[in-house]
């Protein structure tokens, strides 16, 4: 049961990846990112998962070390369910560079390999984006003329 379970889990985050990749000037799109609520199907995975190697999660993340997280890991359950907690981390964490980036105007086609290289090492993709993030907030506030105080 835990295989089936483990390849749900990136079929439940998925469309939301592919409406940001794709359809990025969609309002459907737009509100879907805006909504924390998309990750609630893989938490619920996630929590399915989790509960049989309950005893073996809360030693390795209670006094984490290696062989504890080692140990899980080995788990099907216990691997699925850090693979149900990244998908959603990553996840969140899409959903955040997808709304800067339409707040700042980043172009979809320099958002979308952002976003897929997020989707499958967030690691690279997030801080990369952060970059672009700041030339753009620079590049917005030196174009922007500077307010005049009122006398």
């Amino acid at each position: 049961m835990t295989g089936p379970l483990f390849d749900l889990a990136f079929y439940l985050v998925a469309p939301v990846w592919l409406l940001m990749v794709l359809a990025p000037t969609w309002r459907i799109t737009e509100r879907v990112a805006a909504s924390p609520l998309t990750v609630v199907p893989i938490l619920i995975l996630w929590a399915v998962l989790a509960v049989p190697v309950l005893p073996e999660l809360w030693s390795a993340v209670s006094s984490p070390n290696l062989d504890a997280f080692r140990d899980l890991a080995a788990l099907g359950n216990g691997a699925g369910a850090i693979w149900a907690q990244i998908l959603a981390w990553d996840l969140l964490i899409g959903q955040w560079m997808y709304r800067e980036a339409r707040r700042l105007a980043v172009p979809p086609l320099l958002m979308s390999p952002l976003l897929l290289l997020t989707i499958f090492l967030s690691p690279l993709g997030l801080p990369l984006f952060l970059i672009v993030r700041a030339v753009r907030t620079t590049r917005n506030s030196t174009t922007r003329p500077s307010a005049v105080p009122l006398r």
